[in-house]
């Protein structure tokens, strides 16, 4: 029975790296950019949710549309006022872009807020939903389920909408899609506020789940780039593949070997990246296959 509760937590939590690592692949999946100011925009989006819900006592999880519309916003003008000029530079100069601003971000939150963990603690903070002997949290236990919503939409969303394929056309081939009238750059600011604004979202939910501090973001950046390299860069049911295993093995070290979890989360990375290097869904470039 300790296993299946162990699994299920495993599972919720592994729906929430899912979450939070979609952004991150579908924006590279779009862009071909790394964005490492990820961590830096979960934070804010944290932070955010503590001082709302500190001053005004307001229900948290309320906050996931404002919070998602706002970072939406914020990554469409980071966009276009900087990446796109960045942008033909090459990779190494829209990762030092993206860099600067994750500092700048950081640097913020520490002046407003302190270098000083918060911790939003709603009522049903200390809850746990009993099924039988299974005993989940109620944070991860709602983050988890609101992940896995989230997550269903972003799939409609680009599967079905007019917008959602135009993305993918784009992501699986700039020059077709531009042959059809397809705009990069519309693409590319949609891609990108949607990948900010999932940061939005899983900002909340981290809120309620962990106590956050600006210079976690190094930690959650690092977790995500991790997650993505694992699924294969640009792949979302990579990142979703990939952020299960993670999320059960995590747990699982956390409850038997709490000390080494860290180690079991990377070395579980290491160990499929030796036999699968593109990924557990990415694609063999060219210089891959003549390799």
């Amino acid at each position: 029975m300790q296993f299946i509760q162990i699994l299920a937590f495993g599972l919720l939590l592994g729906g929430v790296y899912a979450l939070l690592a979609s952004g991150v692949t579908l924006i590279f999946g779009v862009l071909d950019v790394v964005n490492v100011a990820q961590g830096a925009f979960l934070v804010f989006s944290a932070l955010f949710t503590w001082q709302i819900w500190d001053l005004f006592g307001f229900e948290p999880l309320l906050l996931i549309p404002l919070n998602g519309l706002l970072m939406g916003l914020l990554g469409w003008a980071i966009y276009r006022g900087m990446l796109v000029r960045v942008a033909p530079q090459g990779p190494g100069m829209t990762v030092l872009l993206m860099f600067g601003i994750a500092l700048i971000l950081e640097g913020i939150l520490n002046l407003w807020f302190g270098n000083k963990f918060k911790s939003v603690t709603p009522s049903y903070y200390l809850s746990s939903f009993n099924f039988g002997d299974i005993v989940l949290p109620m944070p991860q236990l709602i983050s988890g389920i609101l992940a896995f919503i989230t997550l269903g939409l972003i799939y409609a969303y680009l599967r079905f909408s007019w917008a959602g394929r135009a993305l993918r056309a784009s992501a699986q081939n700039k020059e077709g899609a531009a042959l059809v009238g397809i705009s990069q750059r519309s693409a590319a600011s949609l891609a990108f506020a949607i990948g900010a604004a999932t940061a939005g979202v899983g900002g909340v939910l981290l809120a309620i789940m962990y106590p956050i501090f600006p210079a976690t973001q190094y930690d959650w950046i690092s977790r995500l780039l991790g997650i993505v390299v694992l699924g294969g860069f640009g792949s979302i049911p990579g990142a979703i593949t990939g952020a299960m295993i993670l999320g059960v093995t995590e747990a699982f070290a956390n409850t038997y070997l709490p000390q080494w979890s860290s180690l079991f989360f990377y070395g579980a990375i290491l160990l499929i990246l030796l036999f699968r290097p593109q990924g557990l869904m990415g694609t063999k470039t060219r210089e891959d296959v003549v390799a």
